[in-house]
């Protein structure tokens, strides 16, 4: 019996050594996978600046979501600022003749194809060509593709050409039905987030902001896309209204399209551009390969930094989206390093917790002190994203960012109805007023509702009075375009919430001048993470439960489902977030 024992605890001592050791090689290999998709990349002759499906544009290095099982992933992130320093750089470069747009879905935000599309633009003035392809495109492809010279469709492809349309879902009769109660406590009639939880419908004022935002957007994409494709406005309206996009001969006929070509013929089209042989190689070379071509090293002497902030905004130190302790630090690294002259602080956020904003607006405040302090907006900069931004010596905004939503809320669920519908109750001994003002499930005592208005109310004047300071008007100018409304960058700059519409290119040119600086290098904050890092940074059940999910529902659907199950929509503390995202696809 002994030498049973003895061999069933060797073989299990065996297993777990040949385990850990399987492990510890499978994360050498990863590490080397990483390392060697790193090498620097040679850039030939003749070469072709592809854009095309593993292009992903992300406006921070907190949005890379490589983790364990994606570290070796071929589709490299590209922060937004470097894609567009290597398409001016691509300009000059004389081994680069052209570019070839080859995306059908693009991994990238509303403002970003707006910077992409400026940037290849202006490459177009070197006299290098500009083509693009597509098989079933979406709606935010072409509107990059179609600034090309010439855009070419498969036979039996499509073009998804629709305009732009938002869908609110709303929880209100599912809350009634289960028993679950919601008390809601708000400031601004247009602060939509807790509509779903009030009512089944898209009420007056936010249908009245909803439709002025999409519209505002519309006409700024629809008009950049009509003009490059020498399309009259009347006639481009009918095309999309017709979806004629979706039908390869009537995107033919209707302009959307030069040619219905295969991709193979494609090729050969751009080989003739170039005056290559048939056997001879057309080398086309991503932008992510091309951004890691050219040396990135940071240069020694006076610095630019760009802070970036990305996601919704909460309290602690995670690393992704904006967590104040995390930004805290950066924000006072910053102030502290005497290479970084000046600061650009480039928000993407929807907001979020109202205590960690204003955090985070004391700290630059104390930055803005020392050195100047430029903002640019991304896709978002509402709410709690906007007010973050009330340190700012200069606010830059995109044209179709979502911007202001000036307004607080609070939301506080319980369970009463559904637990005594199940046979709980609940009694309460304390020893004040108000130990349990509020309760799962008792929910919240008449005084406790008061207390969390009134807590509400003076958030919202604090926002209101930094906006005020900031924007150099009354607390009444800022109210009557607060109340939680929500408007395209477009229109925040003829209101005087921000000052100039630009790229984040245009900020941190501008941030060095107010530093006085004629030469200079642009660091970015925080650093992405090593390949290293990468793979341990999530190495925990849930997270890697969350990405198991993401990656089988999508990141969108996600997202919704986020809303409804996770902590964010659903607690008691008061929130300064926009409760939408609009996109063109």
């Amino acid at each position: 019996m002994k030498s049973f024992f003895k061999n069933v605890l060797a073989n299990i001592v065996a297993i777990v050594i040949l385990c850990v050791v399987f492990f510890f090689f499978f994360i050498i290999m990863l590490v080397f996978s990483a390392m060697g998709s790193e090498q620097s990349v040679v850039v030939k002759k003749n070469s072709v600046l592809t854009i095309n499906l593993k292009t992903n544009i992300i406006d921070s290095p907190t949005e890379e979501q490589n983790g364990l099982f994606e570290i070796s992933n071929q589709n490299k992130s590209i922060l937004i600022y470097d894609a567009i320093e290597a398409i001016n750089k691509a300009k000059t470069d004389d081994n680069i003749k052209g570019i070839s747009i080859e995306a059908d879905q693009l991994n990238a935000g509303i403002t970003q194809i707006d910077d992409l599309r400026n940037a290849i633009q202006d490459f177009k003035k070197s006299g290098k060509f500009v083509y693009a392809y597509g098989n079933a495109v979406s709606q935010s492809s072409y509107y990059l593709g179609s600034v090309a010279d010439q855009y070419y469709l498969n036979p039996s492809g499509m073009i998804e050409l629709k305009g732009l349309a938002t869908e609110v879902a709303f929880y209100k009769d599912f809350a009634d039905k289960y028993g679950i109660g919601i008390e809601v406590i708000r400031h601004g009639k247009f602060k939509s987030a807790v509509e779903p939880f009030l009512r089944n419908d898209i009420s007056p004022e936010n249908k009245e902001q909803l439709s002025t935002l999409l519209n505002d957007i519309w006409k700024n994409t629809s008009s950049r896309m009509a003009a490059s494709r020498k399309i009259d406005t009347a006639q481009f309206r009918t095309v999309v209204d017709s979806l004629y996009g979706m039908i390869p001969d009537l995107g033919l006929k209707y302009k959307l399209a030069d040619k219905l070509i295969q991709k193979t013929e494609y090729d050969q089209l751009i080989k003739l551009k170039l005056n290559l042989k048939d056997d001879e190689k057309l080398n086309k070379i991503s932008l992510g390969k091309y951004v890691a071509s050219y040396s990135d090293d940071e240069k020694s002497g006076d610095k630019v930094a760009v802070l970036y902030a990305s996601g919704s905004i909460n309290g602690g130190d995670n690393y992704n989206d904006i967590h104040s302790e995390k930004y805290i630090k950066y924000i006072k690294d910053l102030q502290e390093n005497d290479k970084v002259k000046a600061v650009v602080f480039r928000i993407n956020s929807p907001g979020g917790s109202a205590n960690a904003s204003d955090e985070i607006l004391f700290q630059l405040q104390q930055l803005k002190k020392k050195k100047p302090l430029i903002v640019s907006f991304g896709d978002y900069a509402a709410s709690g994203g906007y007010y973050i931004a009330m340190a700012a010596d200069k606010i830059y905004s995109e044209p179709n960012t979502l911007t202001g939503s000036i307004g607080v809320f609070g939301v506080i669920p319980y369970f009463k109805d559904i637990a005594n519908k199940n046979g709980i109750r609940a009694d309460i001994v304390a020893t004040n007023a108000n130990s349990q003002y509020y309760s799962s499930l008792n929910g919240v005592t008449p005084y406790g509702v008061s207390l969390i208005t009134r807590s509400v109310e003076g958030t919202y004047k604090r926002f209101v009075h930094f906006v005020t300071q900031n924007r150099k008007q009354t607390f009444e100018q800022i109210d009557n375009i607060g109340g939680g409304r929500v408007w395209s960058g477009t229109r925040a700059k003829q209101i005087g919430l921000v000052d100039d519409l630009g790229t984040l290119n245009d900020a941190v040119k501008f941030a060095a001048q107010k530093a006085g600086l004629k030469s200079y290098a642009v660091s970015s904050y925080p650093k992405r993470m090593t390949p290293f890092e990468q793979i341990f940074k999530d190495l925990n059940e849930d997270d890697i439960s969350a990405r198991v999910i993401k990656n089988k529902i999508g990141k969108a659907n996600y997202e919704i489902l986020q809303q409804v199950i996770e902590e964010r929509k659903l607690q008691s503390e008061v929130k300064m977030e926009m409760p939408y995202q609009i996109k063109i696809d």
